[in-house]
């Protein structure tokens, strides 16, 4: 993998400043594109399935009904 000195200059600085190494910082952020993808591909699945079958609106309505009766509640309760 080719990486221009800037670059590793700050990861140098940043591994450094963690108490790690470069090797280390480029696993998380590998760790970190492939876990984003999967998040990304688990949202496009999502919202595929709702283009599919798209959600009841009594279902949408009566959600939002609890979750304002939920809401107040709980401010009500926190102060």
């Amino acid at each position: 993998m080719q990486l221009d000195d800037e670059l590793v200059e700050k990861l140098d600085r940043l591994a450094e400043h963690q108490g790690t190494n470069r090797s280390e910082l480029l696993r998380r952020g590998a760790a970190a594109v492939l876990d984003a993808a999967d998040v990304a591909d688990a949202d496009r699945q999502l919202q595929d399935a709702y283009r599919r079958v798209p959600q009841d609106p009594a279902i949408v309505a009566a959600a939002a009904r609890l979750a304002a009766r939920t809401a107040a509640e709980w401010s009500s309760a926190a102060t």
